[in-house]
């Protein structure tokens, strides 16, 4: 299992290619966005009054910014890409061209490819984001196991310890997790594999895989 099964390197982030190598583990990209970030230039624009940065902040011209948010550095956002009111960048966030960030939503120590969308209410902490991959309202992607161990991927036949305490999801190439589901730590999703709404998910979701929980739903009579 190697970052090529779930992501095609896009052109937009050309830049930081070589710090992200395609013959490892996915989970590894993760200790690998503080130093490509390391000698990060930043890039002097006009920015909304209300929109708070601190920090080395690079933002494409072309990057769409909101009337108010708050972006910690380092961090890289790319062209054409939408940071909506009330988003929360707090350092080493690398995103993509074309993305959308939404409103109160957090972002840190995460990666986004080409097309992600994360627009409402979410939660990307130490996670991977691949191209086109989407988010419904009010996904977490949990990133701290309550007993603070080391996260582990688990897989149909083995375990696979990431020696990561924190570790959220990885999402290949367009994948997609529905409304108010929670992507557990470790939790590994294939290109288009599909978390369906309200699912608390854990493992591994091969491509082109369905994963949802459905529990049975009664209508009682409503009484004045």
């Amino acid at each position: 299992m190697t970052a090529a099964d779930f992501f095609s390197w896009p052109d937009s982030l050309e830049d930081f290619a070589q710090d992200f190598p395609l013959a490892v583990a996915p989970w590894e990209w993760l200790r690998f966005i503080g130093p490509a970030l390391h000698d990060l230039s930043t890039m002097d624009r006009h920015v909304p009054a209300g929109v708070h940065i601190t920090g080395d902040v690079w933002i494409d011209p072309t990057a769409k910014l909101p009337a108010y948010a708050t972006i910690i550095g380092p961090a890289w956002i790319g062209a054409d890409t939408e940071i909506r009111p009330g988003a929360y960048i707090r350092g080493n966030v690398i995103v993509g061209a074309g993305c959308v960030l939404g409103n109160a939503c957090e972002f840190k120590n995460c990666l986004l490819l080409d097309g992600v969308q994360a627009p409402h209410f979410n939660y990307v902490g130490d996670s991977i984001l691949g191209n086109r991959a989407h988010l419904g309202a009010g996904v977490i992607c949990s990133n701290l196991r309550l007993d603070g161990k080391p996260v582990t991927v688990r897989l149909s036949d083995r375990a696979i310890d990431t020696g990561l305490r924190k570790f959220g999801a990885i999402l290949g190439d367009g994948a997609e997790v529905g409304c108010n589901a929670v992507l557990n730590p470790g939790s590994v999703l294939g290109r288009r594999a599909l978390v369906t709404p309200i699912t608390a998910f854990s493992g591994f979701l091969p491509a082109n895989t369905i994963a949802r929980q459905r529990g049975n739903l009664s209508q009682i009579p409503r009484r004045d």
